[in-house]
């Protein structure tokens, strides 16, 4: 019997992980993408093995990776979004800090999607309607808090189309720092973790459609009941794009005027919410 959409997600994010996770540590050639981006073995073969178990069981699918592309079935209203390795750097340097993210998307909507963590074993994932964390074979749901008051920030390069003077600026914002403790975990695992309690909230700038890196964090901290919009507010996708992903709606809220303090300082526009 072929598994649910949410339970694939679960099994390829798990079959990525455990490529990364047997490459750990090892020398491995860098893949050169631009100046200053690169892949790794391992993201190939993280990819490789997603893909292989995707169009196993759903071949009239559309598969979209990081690292090959668009194929599969590339009319199909139904797109898997696999980002192998989110956090290579940070693998490279062994920094056991990464993801492996794999996401449906039918039409306009996350339908499922896994977040696997290669090192410390465990899958975040969700069917749409709720989200879990697995471990050990044992599903617990996913809880979010602002508890933590840590605010991760996608400040990194090499991702220009996530880079954003507006997410630094939040840096010297004053009614942001002395409410939140700003944290730069370089992989999209920090959106799970928001969706896990881990984290009080994830920001980002940039336009995040169809993109593999986040959509299974999105979905993640969706179904988790996270406050989820677009830098300014708005709906995502819908406006000037970017992401604020919140534990609660206090948190989002906070964030929320300190974004809109530092565009109005800057000048820049914001979009109506």
């Amino acid at each position: 019997m072929d598994p649910s959409d949410a339970e694939l997600a679960v099994r390829a994010a798990g079959a990525g992980a455990a490529v990364v996770r047997s490459m750990y540590g090892q020398s491995l050639a860098r893949i050169g993408k631009s100046p200053s981006d690169f892949a790794t073995e391992a993201d190939l073969a993280s990819e490789a093995a997603i893909l292989d178990l995707l169009r196993a069981h759903r071949p009239e699918d559309a598969l979209l990776g990081e690292e090959t592309g668009a194929s599969g079935r590339l009319t199909a209203d139904r797109t898997w979004l696999v980002d192998p390795l989110c956090g290579t750097l940070n693998f490279a340097a062994e920094t056991p800090l990464a993801a492996v993210n794999v996401a449906l998307r039918n039409g306009a909507h996350l339908e499922a999607a896994a977040s696997a963590d290669p090192v410390a074993a465990e899958v975040f994932w969700t069917d749409g309607e709720a989200a879990w964390v697995r471990r050990r074979g044992t599903d617990e749901p996913l809880v979010p808090s602002a508890r933590s008051r840590l605010v991760d920030l996608n400040i990194d390069d090499p991702a220009p189309d996530f880079v954003d003077p507006q997410t630094i600026r939040l840096l010297t914002d004053p009614g942001f720092v002395a409410r939140f403790r700003p944290r730069v975990l370089s992989s999209t695992l920090a959106v799970a973790w928001v969706a896990a309690g881990r984290r009080a909230a994830y920001v980002t700038a940039g336009d995040l459609r169809d993109s593999v890196h986040f959509a299974s964090g999105i979905a993640l901290c969706e179904a988790a009941g996270c406050v989820v919009t677009g830098l300014f507010g708005e709906p995502l996708h819908t406006g000037g794009g970017g992401l604020i992903a919140a534990a609660d709606a206090e948190t989002h809220a906070a964030l929320l005027a300190a974004v809109t303090r530092q565009a109005s300082a800057d000048g820049s526009d914001t979009p109506d919410a």
